[in-house]
């Protein structure tokens, strides 16, 4: 794995994503993969509470390295794990060059997550309508798609394409202008504001380190029709309490949870204590 370079890294990303979506389509052909996707039942549903986590699975992150090598533990084990201990959701990375995930790995995770009534959400750098029906035919109820990323009509063919599969939008801010745009989006569809979130990314695109207080700062300028997550930065029982406090709805917690000797006591004490504050925030 290179070291993470000094200069775009969403750019960079962004530009193997479509390299990844071209050959894909070369392979399945868009028209094939709707004719396929016909067959397929209703996209699963996210159902939330007070107070909810998107737990993640993810083997390497660029700013902490590798969290948990490969064939070490199952995906289906591991989101069995998350969802028993309480998440709503399971974030599945399939970037494979600087996160070591696959789309084999979303389907092995929504697989398991079926039967738990979970959703898996496809976590990836998305810049077309095609890798949305890419993470529906592989299983998942949910998407990652990053506002600043990718132009606007791009984006726009992106969400509508989720919502017209009944799949939930996690739209990834990380300042005040990406959260601009994100609310022209949500009102721009009204009648699907339940298939959308906001979610800010308190890490720092060029060092890729945590920004503190980004999260804090920036969560009176979110929506509040819209549910609100946390990504980034929540590690502890303590943090999750924290920007339940905030006016977070959920969070993203990937690395902490990862790298956890207990991701099933930490997701429920990360649960326990946000759902307090929220609790008492009502």
């Amino acid at each position: 794995m290179s070291a993470v370079p000094a200069g775009d890294f969403l750019a960079g990303m962004a530009a193997a994503s479509r390299v990844r979506s071209a050959a894909a389509q070369a392979e399945l052909p868009e028209r094939e993969l709707r004719a396929r996707l016909r067959d397929f039942g209703p996209a699963p549903a996210l159902i939330l509470g007070a107070f909810d986590l998107i737990a993640e699975v993810k083997l390497r992150s660029p700013a902490a390295g590798l969290l948990r090598p490969a064939g070490v533990e199952d995906v289906g084990a591991r989101v069995a794990t998350y969802a028993q201990a309480g998440a709503a959701a399971v974030s599945i990375l399939t970037e494979p060059s600087r996160f070591d995930g696959s789309l084999a790995d979303l389907e092995k995770g929504a697989r398991a997550l079926r039967p738990l009534s979970v959703p898996a959400m496809r976590k990836d750098f998305l810049v077309d309508p095609y890798q949305v029906l890419e993470g529906r035919y592989a299983g998942a109820g949910g998407v990652l798609a990053i506002l600043r990323m990718i132009p606007r009509l791009d984006l726009e063919q992106v969400v509508d394409t989720a919502i017209d599969q009944g799949m939930f939008v996690l739209l990834e801010a990380f300042d005040e202008r990406d959260i601009e745009l994100a609310r022209k989006l949500i009102d721009a569809r009204p009648a699907r504001r339940d298939l959308l979130l906001v979610g800010v990314n308190s890490r720092d695109l060029v060092t890729l380190e945590v920004v503190p207080g980004r999260l804090d700062r920036l969560a009176a300028a979110l929506p509040r029709d819209v549910k609100r997550v946390a990504e980034s930065g929540v590690a502890t029982a303590a943090d999750a309490a924290r920007v339940a406090a905030c006016g977070y709805d959920l969070a993203l917690v990937g690395s902490a949870l990862m790298s956890a000797a207990d991701p099933a006591a930490l997701t429920q004490a990360m649960l326990a204590e946000a759902r307090a504050v929220a609790e008492q925030r009502r």
